[in-house]
């Protein structure tokens, strides 16, 4: 069950290299928008870049234009009659594979004297600087506590301030009916005592 993890995780270590590696790799077009043509300062346009090895270089030109990757003397004379490698294709992309300094030129006649020349020098790739381990603090130690002097006795609490008795009066509440309730109740009253005076009289009579 081991050698099965083992086999897992160095498959995922290669598949995490070889997603991150082509990440830091830049394709340089060289001349920019102006491509590899005549009326270009190629030494300008290199100037302030940095070429690493993974990076590439990528030609773009007319039918009129080729790249010959030549030596060093061959790029000062602007020869490509003993040229390491001649492309035509109008498109060419170049791998940057190792340090040191690559020369290129046009090889049509006249085109690099008339400024069609590049050189680039290509640095080592930088290595990956490990973070270090953040350092682990010191165990704190703890102050000790004073002991309490067992002659003195601590009081175990304040004494509490005098307090001063509030006393609450309480307003007797009275509960007046309405004058309106008042009148109807006696009103009801009145009527009642005159139906029984009537009735009374009424017997009386007869």
């Amino acid at each position: 069950m081991a050698g099965v993890h083992g086999l897992a995780a160095a498959g995922l270590v290669v598949l995490l290299l070889a997603a991150v590696a082509p990440a830091f790799a830049v394709d340089y077009t060289v001349g920019d928008t102006s491509g590899w043509s005549s009326g270009v300062d190629y030494d300008t346009w290199a100037k302030g870049k940095t070429f690493s090895v993974g990076d590439s270089l990528v030609f773009q030109y007319s039918m009129m234009h080729t790249v010959a990757e030549v030596s060093s003397a061959d790029y000062s004379a602007c020869s490509a009659s003993n040229s390491i490698q001649s492309y035509s294709d109008q498109n060419t992309k170049i791998a940057l594979t190792k340090p040191g300094t690559r020369y290129f030129i046009c090889g049509t006649s006249g085109h690099c004297s008339g400024g069609m020349k590049l050189a680039v020098t290509v640095s080592a790739a930088a290595a990956t600087t490990p973070t270090p381990a953040a350092s682990s603090s010191p165990p704190s130690t703890a102050t000790p506590a004073t002991p309490s002097d067992p002659g003195m006795d601590t009081p175990s609490s304040t004494p509490d301030a005098t307090t001063t008795p509030t006393t609450t009066t309480t307003a007797p509440t009275t509960t007046k009916s309405t004058g309106s309730t008042s009148g109807a109740s006696g009103s009801e009253a009145r009527s009642v005592m005159g139906l029984l005076v009537g009735a009374v009289g009424l017997a009386m009579m007869g």
